[in-house]
């Protein structure tokens, strides 16, 4: 049974919900989309929408190219140019890696703990952490020459 609305109960078969025996659809539903479809109002697109949408008649168009850079005859797109904050601010870091790195190896060294050295041979704990100061520190004196870079460069053009 299927309770419509008003509270009538329609069994199967019955009533103006029944489904049409082609493709389930009502005769009210079929009246509605014979009106919808005959009414149909047409599309508007934007300013030069019609020209991007293919039809079956022609072929999409290639896409653009992208667009060109202008580069240095050896390939590069030219030279970056640091402000002075920025390289003050990379410059400080290199000085910063030097002073806690530096540091860090010499407790390291001097480790009482035992962490460090097992009867005097160095253990895992050591190497694990001398390898992260030498890459930290090696990666604050490039970031450092950077800086130092940039603050050079800005000297020469001023």
């Amino acid at each position: 049974m299927d309770i419509r609305a008003g509270g009538a109960a329609v069994g199967l078969g019955e009533g103006t919900g029944t489904a049409s025996a082609a493709g389930a659809v009502t005769d009210s539903d079929n009246k509605v989309a014979e009106v919808t479809s005959r009414d149909r109002r047409p599309v508007v697109f934007g300013a030069g929408t019609v020209e991007n949408v293919p039809a079956p008649d022609r072929e999409a168009p290639p896409p653009a190219p992208p667009p060109a850079r202008s580069r240095t005859p050896d390939g590069d797109t030219g030279r970056m140019k640091l402000s002075r904050p920025v390289s003050w601010f990379l410059l400080a870091f290199g000085v910063w890696s030097w002073v806690i790195w530096v540091t860090f190896v010499k407790n390291l060294i001097e480790d009482g703990s035992g962490l460090a050295f097992d009867d005097g041979h160095p253990t895992a704990y050591f190497w694990v952490h001398l390898l992260l100061a030498v890459v930290s520190f090696v990666l604050g004196t490039v970031i450092g020459v950077i800086g130092l870079r940039g603050l050079r460069a800005l000297r020469r053009n001023s």
